[in-house]
């Protein structure tokens, strides 16, 4: 097995349970940690890819995994922020809960 074998297998398992926390729980926190996961899974994918690449000095691949933390780190502020004032408004955080979000 190969380095980059590895890498992806790793990132695959990262992302299958990710994905696994995201479609079965029902708390909204748990969604976003099951979704920051599979975005953790793509970085590695990212870096390993660019690390294994044909041109490792290009530093594309290590760029592209900055500009997606930065995205995930965005979504998880803005996604915590829409769980804690619906929390606020509601006292749940439970996703069946959530039908309807008024100001």
């Amino acid at each position: 097995m190969t380095p980059l074998t590895a890498y992806l297998l790793l990132a695959a398992m990262i992302f299958a349970l990710g994905l696994g926390i995201a479609l079965t729980r029902r708390v909204a926190i748990l969604v976003l940690i099951g979704i920051e996961l599979m975005l953790n899974a793509a970085n590695l994918n990212l870096i390993a890819f660019w690390r294994f690449g044909p041109h490792p000095e290009a530093l594309t691949g290590m760029m592209f995994a900055i500009f997606s933390i930065a995205v995930a780190a965005a979504e998880a502020a803005v996604g915590l922020g829409l769980v804690i004032a619906y929390h606020r408004h509601a006292k749940t955080t439970d996703l069946d809960a959530m039908t309807r979000m008024k100001g």
